[in-house]
């Protein structure tokens, strides 16, 4: 192997490991009294239950990542992505939102009087509390993962909305994996 590939493989490890260390919070994720909304119960990204029995509500196949574009490419940031999709019910940073990440690191590492916002958001499924709390989550691990590519601390704000400003309205699974997202904005 080449220091290169070394050198991100222990950078992806590091992540990994601070990620699942760091974004640890006291507020439950499994919000029972939540203003008459149902929780997310225990049922994964697939479908099946804990008792593993399929629930017809939720496809039974996985979801493609969904890769959108900033809406002005020639703004600050040039044409990175600015939205980091989540799987269900997860505040894991996806593989595939890496490059994003990395080029959202340089750019903010090369001009530090640059600051950003992310907002974390979730789908509509789960009470207030269980998606405010995942929202913030979200926010954070992607800030986590700026500040581990160099970012400074100072430069980043990471902010909650839940499932307040979805960015499609609807229900089903295409729309669900629109919402779980984290927004990384310049202010």
């Amino acid at each position: 192997m080449t220091s290169t590939t070394l050198r991100t493989l222990s950078l992806t490890v590091l992540a990994a490991a601070a990620l699942m260390a760091g974004c640890a919070s006291n507020v439950p994720l499994d919000d029972k009294n939540a203003g008459g909304a149902a929780p997310i119960t225990s049922a994964n990204a697939y479908g099946a239950n804990a008792n593993g029995a399929n629930n017809s509500s939720v496809p039974s196949t996985a979801v493609a990542p969904i890769v959108v574009a900033p809406a002005d490419a020639s703004a600050n940031g040039g044409d990175l992505a600015r939205v980091i999709y989540f799987d269900f019910d997860s505040f894991i940073v996806r593989e595939d939102s890496r490059s994003a990440i990395e080029g959202h690191a340089k750019r903010l590492s090369a001009a530090k009087d640059k600051k950003a916002l992310i907002e974390g958001h979730t789908d509509e499924r789960g009470g207030r509390e269980y998606n405010l709390a995942l929202g913030q989550k979200r926010a954070e691990a992607v800030q986590k993962s700026l500040t581990l590519l160099g970012v400074s601390a100072d430069q980043l704000e990471a902010v909650s909305f839940g499932a307040l400003r979805p960015a499609v309205n609807g229900t089903g699974e295409e729309v669900w994996a629109k919402n779980r997202r984290a927004e990384i904005k310049d202010r």
